[in-house]
């Protein structure tokens, strides 16, 4: 594992709702370590109303993190299912598992617009998966990722920002009871999260993921800690794992001087130096 590596998630670079304007913003974070993860929904990859939009900010995307210095690695969300072929990450000798989040729900996103789709091509794909496909992780990854590309964008493509704010709240909002949904998701999260890493990475003492928009820290009874890095978007803001060979620390992500800068340390865990390697299931 390199000296340092942190992982973040959610950028959503493009998005009228991300605080990222310029990508110029993440240059802070992108200095001391060797290795940067992105956890998925770095932008909105899906076609939609407006490719040319779409093209230019994967364009912008590629370009700066090309020239960034640290090592990128990306992984993908359900907003940007194409941007790499890795779904998941097991590092530290498989004490930490990484992955975007949205697997633990069947719908993909419970509180939204979109949860009928998802929820009905999501069951229809598992019935093709053979039975011992259907209990590992990366079918059913590759299977959400292909889903999440049929679905086009919506309100995250449009230009006029009016319309953008109107559509977004007819998309996650309203009705009323969408914001129900959003509390209940955002309730059964750690316990969600927790359930797929003990299927599927019993060994693993960390899960960090993002999706939910919700940054925390949850010890669970099971014994691993879920963390979710949050997001740039409003209002909660966002942490970053600090990745050593020793050590795995949360910051909180702060905005100053016109810029995204790694804050203080929230949470400090120590990792097993010499860890029995684990098997690790599909």
């Amino acid at each position: 594992m390199p000296g340092l590596t942190r992982i973040l998630s959610d950028l959503h670079y493009g998005d009228r709702a991300s605080r990222l304007l310029s990508l110029t913003q993440l240059r802070p974070l992108l200095d001391g370590p060797d290795e940067i993860i992105l956890n998925g929904d770095t932008l909105d990859t899906r076609h939609g109303p407006y490719p040319e939009r779409t093209a230019r900010a994967r364009a912008e995307v590629d370009a700066f993190f090309s020239a960034a210095g640290p090592r990128i690695t990306h992984l993908t969300g359900n907003h940007d299912p194409d941007i790499s072929p890795h779904h998941s990450l097991d590092l530290a000798a498989g004490q930490v598992f990484v992955t975007h989040g949205d697997i633990i729900f069947d719908n993909v996103v419970p509180w939204g617009r979109d949860a009928a789709f998802f929820d009905t091509r999501i069951a229809h794909g598992l019935t093709a998966l053979s039975l011992a496909e259907r209990t590992q992780l990366a079918p059913r990854l590759a299977l959400y990722r292909a889903t999440c590309l049929a679905l086009p964008q919506r309100h995250q493509a449009e230009p006029n920002p009016f319309k953008y704010f109107f559509n977004l709240a007819a998309d996650t909002v309203w009705p009323p009871l969408r914001t129900l949904r959003i509390l209940r998701a955002w309730q059964e999260t750690p316990a969600r999260a927790a359930a797929i890493a003990a299927a599927h990475r019993p060994a693993a003492r960390f899960m960090l993921m993002g999706h939910t928009h919700r940054p925390g820290i949850w010890p669970m009874p099971s014994g691993v800690t879920v963390i979710n890095t949050g997001s740039l978007t409003r209002p909660f803001g966002a942490f970053t794992v600090d990745l050593t060979p020793s050590h795995l620390a949360v910051r909180r992500i702060e905005f100053r001087s016109g810029a995204f800068h790694p804050g203080p340390i929230i949470a400090d865990f120590a990792l097993a130096e010499a860890p029995t390697s684990p098997k690790i299931a599909p």
